[in-house]
């Protein structure tokens, strides 16, 4: 899709919320949303203090040389003179791992662009949760680690480079196939930890190694009108999500463009058959709003898993999606204890293959000794309000020694299913269907 197209369906989608927005918006389980989620104006970088332009310090314009220690000498300046906006200029700027401090700020000027190195000894070793565990890892190219009022802003670009990595993943996977993302060694482009009153705008993400985005143990963080990007072809780019939120409470995702090729946004918390007593885990994503949003290419628009272990008062809305692989993924995982409740999704149109896909996901299964199955449970889920076109609606399998589904409600749908079209209400504890049309039938 080309700039124009985005921005005018973007447009329309801004403008369909507007109307759609009222006083007495709810949450799934009917608490009120507060007026923070309403409250969407971009902090303006001229009101974070002093600029730091990185070419007044001595880094220069060229995509060929690493300046990590340059940059991050920037960086410390600014946090040592009391904060203000590391700015980065026109032109291309490569780098390992920076670590933003308290007090500074992140601003992409037009045609600028932070580059990561394709060299995984450029970025340094820490202590960090990478798919629901808390280890040693590489750090991501930007980090904000208990840096409370974080903003990254700006029109420019943050390119993670990962051809490199992509290329070396799919070479191990021939030679290993159970080989895991771990095992693989690269870095995520964004990754945001222990910080509240966050913002992230404007600026595009772009062909990271690994997660795009990862926010972890975070309150209060806005995503607003950003352009997340990852190919899908000729070299997919593995497990390249837009935006994985890990144990968060209130974040809102407005008029982004995601196209990537894995889960555009996925719901964390915790993997193992005792992840729900791990205090690395404690907590819930909890009060997580993602509206006003196109998707291009995705393995899903939203998923809760493959590790997680509570999401509680989710909203999809107001969205399109040009071919998404799903529309709604609930995986369950049989080795964890999950539980994912009061999720809407609603005033969604597009193209998706499966319209709601929840089945049990055996990916590195591993019970690590536990003699039985931990359950897992999916309740008060609703889809109302929905026009797509889709192969596959109920892509939903049965599991009732693993885990329970109840509470679903399919609300003013209006769908045309390719492949098959049926919906399989046994899978589903307490099952409401209200004006539901499957090509042109109503369903019962």
């Amino acid at each position: 899709m080309n700039s124009l197209l985005k921005k005018g369906a973007l447009f329309a989608c801004l403008a369909l919320g507007a109307l759609q927005a009222s006083a007495e918006d709810l949450f799934p389980d009917g608490t009120p949303i507060p007026d923070w989620f309403r409250q969407t104006e971009i902090v303006k970088w001229q009101d974070l203090g002093k600029a730091y332009r990185i070419t007044d310090y001595g880094v220069v314009n060229d995509s060929t040389v690493i300046q990590t220690e340059r940059i991050q000498a920037v960086i410390d300046k600014a946090s040592q003179a009391g904060g203000g906006v590391v700015y980065i200029p026109q032109g291309t700027y490569l780098s390992g791992s920076l670590f933003f401090k308290p007090n500074t700020h992140l601003y992409i000027e037009k045609g600028g662009t932070l580059k990561g190195s394709d060299d995984i000894s450029n970025f340094k070793v820490i202590d960090t949760r990478m798919e629901g565990q808390n280890l040693k890892y590489f750090a991501a190219l930007v980090n904000a680690i208990g840096v409370d009022g974080f903003t990254i802003s700006g029109e420019g670009r943050i390119n993670g480079n990962g051809l490199r990595y992509w290329k070396s993943f799919w070479l191990r996977r021939q030679v290993n196939p159970k080989c895991t993302n771990l095992e693989e060694l690269r870095p995520r482009l964004v990754y945001i930890a222990d910080s509240k009153d966050v913002q992230l705008s404007g600026v595009r993400l772009e062909n990271s190694p690994f997660w795009t985005t990862h926010l972890y143990r975070c309150e209060n963080v806005k995503l607003l009108n950003l352009s997340i990007f990852a190919p899908y072809a000729p070299v997919k780019a593995p497990s390249s999500d837009a935006i994985d939120i890990d144990v968060c409470t209130n974040v809102l995702v407005k008029g982004c463009y995601m196209s990537v090729n894995d889960d555009a946004i996925a719901l964390k918390g915790g993997k193992g058959p005792w992840a729900d007593q791990d205090k690395e885990n404690n907590g819930s994503n909890r009060n997580i709003i993602i509206e006003d949003c196109i998707y291009g290419f995705c393995h899903s628009a939203l998923t809760c898993g493959s590790e997680s272990i509570h999401d509680y008062n989710i909203v999809l809305r107001r969205c399109r999606l040009d071919n998404a692989k799903r529309l709604l993924w609930l995986k369950m995982r049989p080795d964890t204890p999950q539980n994912y409740e009061y999720i809407t999704v609603e005033d969604i149109t597009g193209t998706v293959s499966s319209f709601l896909y929840a089945k049990p996901w055996t990916q590195f299964f591993d019970l690590q000794g536990r003699k039985d199955v931990p359950y897992s449970y999916s309740s008060h889920v609703t889809m109302r309000n929905i026009t797509m076109e889709c192969d596959v609606v109920f892509d939903v399998v049965k599991s009732e020694d693993q885990y329970k589904l109840s509470d679903f409600t399919f609300e003013n749908l209006s769908l045309t299913a390719k492949k098959k079209a049926e919906i399989q209400k046994d899978c589903v504890e307490g099952f409401t269907l209200k004006n539901v049309m499957v090509n042109g039938k109503k369903v019962e």
